[in-house]
This record gives C-alpha cells, sequence and structure tokens, in this order.
C-alpha cells in the first residue's frame, strides 16, 4: 500500500500556497490604499479644476488672493452682504471648486451674511497640491486673513463646512475664536470613513494615515454647533451625521433633511434651512454678547 501522507502533502501545499497568496494579495491591497490615500481623499479636478461659473450673475464676488503660513497662493471670494452681522467662513467639500458652489453661497448670504469661500491649495485657482497638513494652513491664513486685513470680529465668525469640509472647519474652531460652527454632512473621522468604504478589508481602518477627526475636535469647542444631514445621503450616511452630532458639546442642534441628498440641502428644503439657520445665528449672537472675549488655543 502507498504512504497516505504522500497524497495529503500535496493537498496541504496548495492549502497553504493560496492562503498566502490570499495574504499576499491583501497586504498589496492594503499597501496600495496607504500609498494612494491623498488620490482617494482629494479631487480637486472633479469634473475639471477650472470648471463653473466664476462671474456668476447676481453675485457680488470678489477674488481675494491670499498666502498660507508655507507660501502657497490661494485663492477665495469675498461675498459681502447687506446688514451682515456675521461672516460665514465656507469651507467646501473635497471635489470641484467654489464656482460650482454659488447657489450656496448665494443661500448663506441671503441669511443675511457675508461669505469667505476658501478654495484649497490644489483646487480651482489655488497654488499647491492638497493634503491634510496643508489645507488646515489653508483655513488658519483664511481666518487670519478676515481677521487681520477685514477687521472681522472672532466672535462674528461661523465655520461652515460641507463634507470634507467639516473636518477642516471643525480642526480650524478647536484652534481659533469663532462665533459657531455649522456642519452640513459631516463624517466623524477617516478612519471610520475607510471603514465604510472598505469593509471588506479588516484592519483597513488602522492603516489610514490621514485622521481628519471631527469627532475629537468637538471634544475642544466651546461654541454653539448645529448639524445638517440629509437623511438619504447617498455619500455620507445619515449615522454618521448623529454619530457627529453625539460627540459635540452643547449647545448643539441637529437638523434633519428629508430627502436624497447630500451638500444640496439648502436646495433641497430651503426654508426649513433658513429658518434653522437663523435661529442658529440669533443665539450665536446673544452667546457672543455675553461671551468675553478669550485668547486664540494655539
Amino acid at each position: 500500500m502507498g504512504n497516505p501522507d504522500a497524497s495529503r502533502k500535496p493537498f496541504h501545499r496548495r492549502l497553504l500556497s493560496h492562503f498566502l497568496t490570499i495574504v499576499v494579495a491583501y497586504l498589496l491591497v492594503l499597501a496600495l490604499v496607504r500609498m494612494f490615500e491623498s488620490h482617494l481623499i482629494f479631487f480637486p479636478n472633479y469634473p475639471g479644476r477650472l470648471d463653473g461659473d466664476w462671474h456668476p450673475r447676481g453675485l457680488n464676488v470678489e477674488d481675494v488672493w491670499l498666502t498660507a503660513s508655507d507660501g502657497v497662493k490661494l485663492h477665495a471670494w469675498w461675498i459681502p452682504g447687506d446688514k451682515a452681522r456675521f461672516t460665514f467662513l465656507a469651507f467646501q467639500g473635497n471635489a470641484s471648486n467654489i464656482a460650482n458652489r454659488a447657489l450656496i453661497y448665494e443661500f448663506l448670504r441671503s441669511t443675511p451674511a457675508n461669505v469667505f469661500a476658501l478654495e484649497y491649495r490644489g483646487y480651482g485657482h489655488s497654488e499647491g497640491k492638497p493634503s491634510e497638513a496643508g489645507v488646515y494652513r489653508d483655513a488658519e491664513a483664511a481666518y487670519e486673513y478676515l481677521v487681520n486685513a477685514k477687521g472681522t470680529d472672532p466672535k462674528a465668525i461661523i465655520c461652515f463646512g460641507q463634507s470634507f469640509g467639516t473636518a477642516v472647519a471643525t480642526h480650524l474652531a478647536a484652534h481659533r475664536q469663532v462665533a459657531g460652527v455649522v456642519l452640513e454632512a459631516p463624517f466623524p473621522s477617516a478612519s471610520r470613513v475607510a471603514h465604510k468604504v472598505f469593509w471588506f478589508l479588516p484592519g483597513v481602518s488602522l492603516l489610514v494615515h490621514g485622521q481628519l477627526d471631527t469627532q475629537a475636535r468637538l471634544k475642544e469647542i466651546r461654541a454653539p454647533v448645529l448639524i445638517i444631514h440629509c437623511s438619504q445621503d447617498p455619500v455620507i450616511p445619515f449615522q454618521f451625521g448623529q454619530e457627529v452630532y453625539d460627540a459635540a458639546l452643547p449647545p448643539k442642534h441637529f437638523l434633519q433633511i428629508n430627502g436624497y441628498c447630500h451638500e444640496e440641502s439648502s436646495l433641497i428644503a430651503p426654508t426649513q434651512y433658513r429658518t434653522a439657520l437663523q435661529e442658529f445665528l440669533t443665539r450665536a449672537w446673544e452667546a457672543g454678547v455675553s461671551a468675553p472675549q478669550r485668547s486664540d488655543v494655539r
């Protein structure tokens, strides 16, 4: 009779070979995710870097140029509002440019308020290449421009972020004095998103280098916070908005927009959105009047 081990060894070897192939493929995919992480976060050329209406009719837009602390030249829009108490420092999502968001800025201006819309490095007319550290510097440069060049009172600045921009807005508000923070379609952190998107890759969230940790930053913010999220958001799950709200300190408010939308809440439900925003601004104004001036947290 033949040796029974002789027939088992080839099977064991094949099994081991398949296992090693799967492990190597898995590690390769993780390495590619890490290597191209920035390309999975930033989309400055979608649909086109300079696509859009750069001179929107009916919107008084002033082109502004400023320089980040590392020397990168940035582009922004200054949109003055009539009888404005507040200035929205607006941070866009991770795709396209500010020219494609004119309707949103027009809506914010109508509250009424001024709008200062920053274009991240590598986006639109801004120079440089986008990175997490870089966009934080860009946000700080925009804030310093408002305070120093425009003479804006920090207690009149509202950080307004949409999608990716919510992480930028909360990071700035955690390190600078602001009157309030408005987050539309926020997400808890980059690792949380990675876990959701790459659910089929166990451990991928541990390899995400970028933080974009909105939840952590919210624990450092004492200003009023307004969270806005569409119930059927196709990009950032509604659950993420609830998680972000839970992480925020009071005073805080949550506005649910019923419908299928992502960054278009103000266009889908303008009356509901405007009412909530104006009530929020009233509370922020009352809080700002009674609050003492604080030193910036660096």
